[in-house]
């Protein structure tokens, strides 16, 4: 295991990059713990497998420098960098039956038999592929295939790092949840450090213990979930955590109070803003009708029962205002009032949240 550090990290695919939007990764300064799991979480072409292929070795950095411990690998080869990696699509040796592709990798490393027999197996029975170990790999699904590349990443136990690289793509949907639940109880157990690319916020919520967001080749937040969740600090990662996402009204802000269409919210702190785009985000989870004459009056669009809860979507003056309430809830039929959640409101200027100070 390693810690691994990111320094003035950033990488051009073009030879000669002249600005900020040459690089498909900007300037990354970060240090990824011993030991921690971790999901690189973000939409396509946001820069997730860019910074991957850079930590696994399969891709020279333009600029910066990468560590192990103490150690440069910036232009390491991958082989010496002591990684394991499982990508999108299933990699495996056809010809070779399952539990010759799990043992694969502690075999070229001359390990000995009885250990690569129990690790095998126990690989095999944590992945449910044990019933198939004696079958050749090449008659097996898709997704069967894709547990064997994840069982082979997993194998070693001296590893410095295991990188993932949306290793869920091709599994049937009823296994994922099983897979990421075994992968998480995985690292408990080895305590690897772990690095996890996924554009899917469930699977990025549940597998890590901090979530790397990025977006349009930054990282814009670096947190556990209840951090992305309660305070994101930026508006893309309030948007992009969450079914439905935060959301955000331009207003006016003075001291404590946002004005927005002759309405006024409380924001419990005060905040000194005198430029750029102020807004306010809030999560539906902490909206709510009002039950008097009180909150921001809207009309209601639609509204979503999806069993445990029901999304409710409103319009004010044009700009969507969801909210979650419980299933029982009755909600109107044409318009109604919102309050807000004081202490779950968050003020961002120009994208980024600003602190406000104590009433």
């Amino acid at each position: 295991m390693a810690k691994i550090t990111l320094s003035n990290l950033a990488h051009s695919y073009s030879s000669n990059p002249k600005n900020e939007s040459d690089y498909a990764l900007k300037k990354l300064n970060h240090v990824w713990d011993d030991g921690s799991a971790y999901a690189l979480l973000g939409p396509s072409g946001c820069g997730k497998s860019t910074l991957l292929n850079i930590i696994s070795g399969l891709l020279i950095p333009s600029e910066g420098q990468i560590f192990f411990d103490d150690h440069d690998v910036t232009n390491a080869d991958t082989s010496e960098r002591n990684i394991a990696q499982v990508f999108q699509f299933p990699v495996v040796y056809d010809t070779m039956t399952v539990k010759q592709n799990l043992a694969f990798p502690l075999k070229n490393r001359k390990v000995d038999a009885s250990y690569i027999e129990a690790r095998v197996n126990e690989i095999a029975e944590m992945i449910g592929v044990t019933e198939v170990l004696n079958n050749k790999a090449q008659g097996l699904t898709a997704d069967a295939k894709q547990k064997i590349s994840l069982g082979r990443g997993m194998v070693r136990e001296d590893v410095n790092a295991i990188l993932f690289d949306e290793p869920l793509t091709v599994i049937d949907p009823h296994m994922k949840w099983e897979l990421r639940t075994q992968l998480k109880a995985l690292h408990q157990q080895l305590e690897h450090t772990m690095i996890y690319v996924t554009h899917d916020q469930t699977e990025a919520l549940t597998f890590a213990d901090k979530v790397v967001v990025m977006f349009d080749g930054k990282v814009v937040q670096i947190g556990t979930p209840t951090e992305l969740f309660e305070r994101p600090n930026h508006t893309f990662v309030g948007y992009f955590i969450g079914s439905p996402g935060m959301n955000f009204l331009t207003v006016a802000i003075e001291g404590q109070k946002a004005f927005i269409h002759d309405e006024e919210i409380d924001l419990g702190n005060n905040y000194s803003i005198s430029r750029g785009k102020v807004e306010i985000g809030i999560r539906p989870e902490f909206v709510s009708l009002s039950d008097d004459a009180s909150g921001l009056p809207v009309k209601i669009k639609r509204v979503e029962d999806v069993g445990r809860h029901k999304i409710v979507r409103t319009d004010f003056y044009g700009t969507e205002i969801n909210l979650i309430v419980s299933s029982s809830t009755m909600v109107p039929s044409d318009s109604c009032r919102l309050k807000f959640k004081k202490s779950a409101v968050n003020v961002y200027l120009d994208g980024w949240r600003v602190n406000g100070e104590t009433v």
